[in-house]
């Protein structure tokens, strides 16, 4: 058996963790850094096949020594001192324009034919069928449903873009930034332990925790440097125009050149829980819409998204968030409608910028899902006719781009074959949860609260 003074970075061996259901696991997990405390040893650990947010400092007794796998040797590589993207001027930002993130999610299929669609019973539980494009075969999915799970994928994620976001090769990524950097953050009333690494100044990453005005987001050193702060600071909402009030909840719109602080500090605060995400610090050529809750003391940020001015690609989310003490409450999905919204004022279908991160993807799963059969169920017959309609007809009704429509309908696996004809089913099944997710589903966008006035960038010169 090793011993612990053997037990290096690189290494590999079963490490003793606690599940959801509170049992004791042994996964495999590979030793990212060692530390030592007062003579007191702690390694660094990530846990293979494990998302990223699980890593954590534990101690040797957690470790099983008898099965430890050591790193086979290689040649040495040099490695960049400092973070990579945390200060302008890097190397890193001058080759790159953008200031947004995403991670790895579902290719977007071939878009097949769109041929009417029609109403067909299925052995007399249906309650509606509308026929799909002919020529495609059905895909599998193996998305997970557990929010802790990894990226899911429906295939071959594509080639990384020159856009809002920008994949990194994890083989190539610099050991400092696959560790979190920062123990704890506060914000306001909440105390938020980040998931991943963040580019804040180095010497910050020593604090036990960092404190950020809840409004401008600007991080001060100690709790003493935040009062200080907020005696001079006159934002008790986020700069930028309120485009949505309804109840407590606002957004607010802030161009990322005329806001560039605030942006900023945004994109920082954000990456320490998005993971594939490579923070450049040109905010210009992206808008920001925050979400905030409103009470006496000012407007809380909740989550936002961002987009590109110009996409190319009719992308209308580059990146989004919820913060986690505002997860699984309706607001990932309400922030997702909202970007729709804008995206019918602009008389445009959206995208989400692919590949999505793992509870990204769950989100536009679910949304998707809902949306589009909340209109399917809708459907009436005329004269005695099955009800009909054409996937670009769903598409200009949600403004979902054509392919996500397609790639939902395939995820809830409606399409099928019948007498020469590809049809969608809704079993009673399929019909009865999603009338369960909607009486759970209390928020949602009112359109009559939007107050939007799309801007055409195009002619705006640089922006």
């Amino acid at each position: 058996m090793a011993e612990v003074g053997e037990v290096s970075e690189g290494c590999r061996l079963p490490v003793l963790r606690r599940n959801q259901d509170n049992e004791d696991e042994w996964p495999l997990a590979e030793i990212l850094s060692v530390k030592d405390i007062s003579g007191r040893k702690l390694f660094y650990v990530h846990y293979i096949d494990f998302n990223k947010r699980l890593d954590e400092w534990v101690t040797h007794d957690r470790l099983d020594l008898k099965k430890i796998q050591f790193p086979k040797k290689e040649a040495k590589t040099p490695t960049k001192n400092g973070l990579p993207g945390s200060r302008p001027g890097s190397p890193e930002r001058d080759l790159k324009r953008k200031a947004d993130v995403v991670s790895p999610a579902t290719p977007v299929p071939a878009t097949p034919d769109t041929s009417q669609a029609s109403v067909f019973p299925q052995n007399g539980s249906a309650r509606r069928a509308v026929a799909a494009q002919p020529g495609r075969k059905r895909k599998s999915n193996c998305l997970g449903t557990d929010e802790d799970s990894q990226d899911s994928s429906d295939g071959i994620p594509s080639a990384p873009r020159m856009t809002g976001s920008l994949v990194s090769d994890r083989s190539h990524d610099d050991i400092v930034t696959r560790m979190k950097n920062i123990e704890c953050i506060e914000l306001g009333r909440h105390r938020l332990k980040p998931w991943y690494f963040a580019p804040y100044p180095q010497e910050l990453t020593a604090l036990p925790v960092l404190y950020l005005c809840e409004f401008c987001l600007k991080y001060g050193h100690s709790l003493r440097c935040l009062q200080r702060h907020l005696t001079k600071c006159d934002l008790r909402h986020p700069p930028g125009n309120e485009i949505y009030r309804k109840g407590t909840i606002s957004f607010f719109e802030i161009d990322g050149r005329k806001n560039k602080s605030y942006s900023q500090n945004l994109c920082l605060l954000a990456k320490c829980f998005l993971d594939h995400k490579t923070l450049y610090y040109d905010t210009d050529p992206f808008l920001f819409y925050v979400m905030t809750e409103y009470d006496c003391k000012g407007f809380h940020i909740v989550g936002y998204f961002s987009k590109e001015k110009e996409s190319t690609e009719d992308y209308n989310v580059a990146c989004i968030l919820t913060l986690p003490p505002y997860q699984r409450r309706g607001y990932g999905k309400l922030l997702i409608e909202f970007s729709y919204e804008l995206s019918k004022v602009e008389g445009k279908t959206g995208t989400p910028e692919k590949p999505l991160s793992d509870l990204g993807l769950l989100s536009y799963r679910s949304y998707w899902s809902q949306t589009i059969l909340e209109i399917l169920m809708g459907l009436k017959a005329e004269g005695g006719e099955r009800p009909q309609i054409t996937i670009n007809e769903i598409s200009e009704i949600t403004s979902i781009k054509k392919e996500d429509v397609i790639s939902t309908l395939q995820y809830l696996n409606l399409i099928n074959y019948y007498k020469g004809q590809y049809i969608l089913t809704l079993s009673e099944d399929i019909v009865e949860g999603h009338e369960r997710a909607m009486l759970k589903r209390v928020l949602r966008i009112d359109a009559k609260c939007l107050h939007f006035t799309p801007k055409d960038w195009s002619k705006r010169g640089k922006w």
